[in-house]
C-alpha cells in the first residue's frame, strides 16, 4: 500500500486564517532578525497581534520593523503588556490598533546616539548632523502614525516624559483594556 500524501494545504490555510502572534520582548536590536523574519512570515495585507514589554533600542530598528508593518500592509493590533518606550514606541504607533491596559507606561525622549566605534571629529561631526536631522523627521513621523497633534508629541519627546495608558487612551492614541481574556476582549469589539 502507498504511503498517504499529506495534505500540506489544509495546515497552510488554518495558519493563514488564525491571526500570528508576535512578542517584541526587550531590546529591539538584538531581536530585530527575528522579529523581522515574523513579520515577513505575515502575507502582504495580513492580520497579527504584537504584544510589546520593550524599553526600545535602535532607532533604525524601530523603523525597519515599521516600515515592513506599513509596506506591506499589516494590520496589527498592538498591546503594550507592560512598557513601550522609546523605539518601540514607532512599530506600536504602526499598528491599526493600540491597545493598553491602566499599568502600560511609555518613555518618550529625544533619539540618543551611542557609538562604541573609535571614530574621527568629521565623522562625528557627520553623525551628529544627521542624527539631528533624523530625529525631526522621526518625531514628525511618530505624530503622523498615531494621527496626533505634533506638538503634543513633541512636548513629550522634549520633556522625556513617561506616559500611562491611561494617558494615551485620553490623547487619543490608544484604546484601554482590562485584564479579562483577549478573546473576550475581541468578542466584545466585534458586537
Amino acid at each position: 500500500m502507498p504511503p498517504k500524501e499529506k495534505n500540506n494545504s489544509t495546515d497552510g490555510e488554518e495558519q493563514r486564517r488564525d491571526p500570528c502572534e508576535i512578542a517584541i520582548v526587550g531590546d529591539l536590536t538584538d531581536n530585530e532578525a527575528e522579529l523581522t523574519d515574523r513579520l515577513l512570515g505575515i502575507e502582504p495585507g495580513g492580520h497579527c497581534t504584537i504584544y510589546f514589554d520593550s524599553p526600545g533600542g535602535s532607532p533604525y530598528a524601530a523603523m525597519s520593523l515599521a516600515t515592513l508593518i506599513r509596506l506591506r500592509g499589516i494590520c496589527a493590533t498592538g498591546i503594550v503588556t507592560g512598557e513601550c518606550s522609546s523605539a518601540a514606541i514607532w512599530p506600536f504607533a504602526t499598528c491599526t490598533r493600540r491597545l493598553v491596559t491602566p499599568y502600560s507606561v511609555f518613555l518618550f525622549h529625544p533619539m540618543k546616539w551611542q557609538s562604541e566605534e573609535h571614530i574621527g571629529i568629521a565623522e562625528a561631526a557627520e553623525w551628529s548632523r544627521h542624527f539631528a536631522a533624523l530625529e525631526q523627521e522621526m518625531d514628525v513621523l511618530l505624530g503622523n502614525l498615531f494621527n496626533a497633534s505634533a506638538e503634543l508629541v513633541a512636548k513629550w519627546i522634549k520633556t522625556h516624559r513617561y506616559v500611562t495608558g491611561s494617558e494615551m487612551v485620553a490623547a487619543g492614541l490608544a484604546e484601554m483594556i482590562t485584564l479579562q481574556p483577549l478573546a473576550e476582549l475581541f468578542t466584545s469589539a466585534d458586537d
